[in-house]
C-alpha cells in the first residue's frame, strides 16, 4: 500500500508556490544580524565595490576564514536587488524553494512520489532546517552540497551492483564536493571523507567501488575547487591560500571568538531545534527496514544515518560550538524521520508513549516561550530586575520596542496543534497528526518571526544599526572600541581608504588621523574608553550603545 498524494493540487503547488510563500516574503523587513548574517552581507558587499571576486575581504583586506563561492551567489542577488537586507538573504530562500524539489525527487526515486513529498514537508516543517532559509548565512549552500555529493555517490554505489553506467554521478558528485569546499572550506571534504571511511568500515573493508571511479569522484572535486585556487594563485600567490588554510585548522581545534560550549551541546541543539522531527528520527534509527536484500531505500538510509553520526561526533569533538556546526545533520535526520512517518502512516509502525513524551518534552520550550515573553513584555520592571547584574543588557531594554500582547498565539498554537495530533494518534489517524504537526511547525515558525525577531533586533542592535546608516555618506573612519561587530562595515557603508593606517586601531583612536573617526562602546567600556581617549567627543547614547568622534588632526 502505497501513501496517497496529500492534496489534489499539482505537484509545483507544494513544491514552487508554498515554500515561495514561506521563505521570499519579509526577507528584508528586519536588518541583519551581527555576527554571521552582517560579515557575510560586507564581504559580498565588497566584492562589488572592490571587484575583487577572487579573495573574500573585510575592510578590504583579505578575510581568511572562507572561500567565496556563497559571497558569489550574494552579490549576485545585490547586483540585481540592490545591497540591502533581502538582497542578502534571497540566495538562501531560492535554496528554499529548490530543496523542496530536491527532495521530492530524490525521495520519489530512491521509495516513490508520496515520500517524495513526505520528505520535503518534513524537511520544510522542522523548525531550525525552516528558520536558516529565512537567513544569511552560509551553511544551507554548504549542507545541500555535501548532501548532493553523498548522493551522487551513493547513487553510483547502487548502479554499479546492477551493472549501470556511473561515471556521470561520480562525477557531478565530485563536483558537488568540490562546491563544498568552494563554499565553507575543507570541512567539506573531512566529512565526506570520514562518511566514505565509516561505510567501508561497516563494509568489512571490502571495497564497494573501483580505485579508478575514486579517482574520478576525487578529481571532479580537485578540478572544482581548482578553479578558484589556481586563479587565486595566479592573481596573488599563496599567501590568501596559505592563511585560509592555517584558519581552517584553527576553527576546528580551538574554541573561537567565545563560541565554547559544554561538550553535549550539539546533542541539545538538535533534540529541541530539530522538533518535530526528532522523536521520529529517534523511532527510525531504532527500527530496521525489513527487506530480503539492500535496496536503494536500505542503502540510502544507511548512508544517511553514518552520515548524520560522523556530523554530529565530528563537531562534538571540535572546539568551536556554534549551532550552524550541526546543520548538515537536517539532512540525514530529516530522511530518517519521514522514513518513520511513512511507515506510521501505513501502520506498520505504531506510535508509543515514550514517542509522546519526547513529543511533549521536545515542544514544551517553544509553547512556554512566547507565554513567558508576552507575559514579561507586560512586566518589564521584573525583565529588568532578572538582567541587574548586566549593565548592557538593562540599557538594552529601555528600547522603544512596542509588545502587542499578543506575543503568545504562537505558543497556543503550538500547544493546540500538539493536542489535535495526539487525538489523531489516539484514533489511528497517524497521516492527520503527522501532518498536522509539520504543518503547525511551519505556521509556529512563520508567526514567531512575525512576533519575535523584529522586537529582539530592536532590543539588540537597532540602536548601533540607525548610527551607522546616519554617517553612511560620510568620508571617515569607523570602529568599535571593547566588542567586536561587523554592523558599522555594512551599514555605515565601510570604503576603500587611501591611507593604509585606517586598519590599525591604535592610530584611529590615539593617532593624528586626516578624516573625522566615529567610535561605538558598550556601557560596560564606557568609562574605560572615557579615560583612555579624552579627546573623544562624546555625541549621544542610546540602548547600551555610547557614541563618539575623534575629529581630524591633519588637514
Amino acid at each position: 500500500m502505497q501513501l496517497k498524494s496529500f492534496s489534489r493540487l499539482p505537484p509545483l503547488f507544494y513544491l514552487i508556490g508554498i515554500p515561495a510563500l514561506l521563505f521570499i516574503p519579509f526577507l528584508g523587513h528586519v536588518h541583519l544580524f551581527d555576527w554571521d548574517e552582517i560579515n557575510f552581507a560586507e564581504i559580498s558587499r565588497e566584492m562589488l565595490v572592490s571587484g575583487n571576486f577572487t579573495e573574500p575581504q573585510i575592510n578590504f583586506r583579505p578575510f581568511t576564514e572562507k572561500p567565496p563561492l556563497f559571497f558569489w551567489l550574494q552579490a549576485f542577488s545585490m547586483k540585481f536587488f540592490g545591497v540591502n537586507e533581502f538582497a542578502a538573504r534571497f540566495p538562501n530562500a531560492l535554496l528554499g524553494i529548490l530543496s523542496s524539489i530536491i527532495l521530492f525527487a530524490i525521495g520519489k526515486k530512491i521509495k516513490d512520489r508520496s515520500f517524495g513529498f513526505l520528505w520535503a514537508l518534513v524537511y520544510a516543517g522542522t523548525l531550525l532546517p525552516h528558520l536558516y532559509f529565512k537567513s544569511g548565512i552560509i551553511d544551507p549552500w554548504f549542507n545541500i552540497f555535501i548532501f548532493l555529493s553523498l548522493y551522487g555517490l551513493v547513487t553510483a554505489i547502487g548502479r554499479k551492483k546492477e551493472n549501470k553506467p556511473v561515471t556521470s554521478w561520480l562525477i557531478s558528485g565530485g563536483i558537488f564536493l568540490g562546491l563544498a569546499i568552494l563554499t565553507k572550506g575543507p570541512a567539506a571534504l573531512l566529512v565526506t571523507g570520514i562518511t566514505f571511511l565509516v561505510y567501508w568500515i561497516t563494509k568489512k573493508f571490502h571495497w564497494f567501488i573501483s580505485f579508478s571511479q575514486l579517482i574520478i569522484f576525487g578529481l571532479s572535486a580537485l578540478l572544482t575547487t581548482g578553479l578558484w585556487l589556481g586563479i587565486n594563485y595566479l592573481q596573488r600567490g599563496d599567501a590568501f591560500i596559505t592563511e585560509f588554510t592555517i584558519r581552517q585548522w584553527e576553527l576546528l581545534t580551538t574554541p573561537d571568538a567565545g563560541h565554547g560550549g559544554f561538550f553535549f551541546y550539539h546533542f541539545i541543539v538538535l533534540f529541541f531545534g530539530c522538533f518535530p522531527a526528532t522523536v521520529f528520527f529517534i523511532q527510525g534509527l531504532l527500527k530496521k527496514e525489513e527487506s530480503e536484500k539492500e535496496n536503494k531505500f536500505i542503502l540510502f538510509k544507511k548512508w544517511m544515518a553514518i552520515l548524520f553520526w560522523v556530523v554530529l561526533i565530528l563537531f562534538t569533538l571540535v572546539k568551536t560550538k556554534i549551532v550552524h556546526y550541526s546543520s548538515l545533520c537536517y539532512y540525514p535526520l530529516s530522511f530518517i524521520a519521514a522514513a518513520s512517518c511513512h511507515h506510521l502512516i501505513q501502520h506498520t509502525y505504531r506510535i508509543t508513549r515514550w514517542m509522546k513524551a519526547i513529543l511533549v518534552v521536545s515542544a514544551l520550550p517553544f509553547v512556554l516561550a512566547p507565554f513567558a515573553i508576552s507575559w514579561l513584555s507586560q512586566h518589564s520592571t521584573i525583565l529588568k530586575s532578572l538582567a541587574k547584574k548586566d549593565l548592557f543588557a538593562q540599557e538594552n531594554l529601555q528600547a522603544a520596542v512596542r509588545w502587542s500582547g499578543w506575543e503568545f498565539i504562537p505558543g497556543l498554537l503550538l500547544l493546540l496543534v500538539l493536542i489535535w495530533s495526539f487525538i489523531c494518534f489516539n484514533k489511528k489517524k497517524n497521516k492527520a497528526a503527522i501532518f498536522s504537526l509539520f504543518a503547525g511547525a511551519i505556521v509556529y515558525a512563520q508567526l514567531a518571526l512575525f512576533f519575535f525577531i523584529g522586537r529582539i533586533e530592536g532590543y539588540s542592535q537597532h540602536a548601533s544599526v540607525e548610527f551607522w546608516k546616519s554617517h553612511d555618506a560620510e568620508d571617515c573612519y569607523m570602529m568599535s572600541y571593547g566588542y567586536k561587530t561587523y554592523v558599522f562595515y555594512f551599514y555605515g557603508k565601510a570604503k576603500l581608504q587611501e591611507n593604509k593606517n585606517h586598519v590599525y586601531n591604535d592610530w584611529l583612536l590615539r593617532g593624528k588621523t586626516d578624516k573625522p573617526v566615529y567610535i561605538s562602546c558598550q556601557v560596560k567600556k564606557r568609562e574605560q574608553f572615557e579615560k583612555e581617549i579624552p579627546d573623544a567627543k562624546f555625541m549621544y547614547k542610546k540602548n547600551g550603545f555610547y557614541f563618539y568622534k575623534r575629529e581630524a588632526s591633519l588637514k
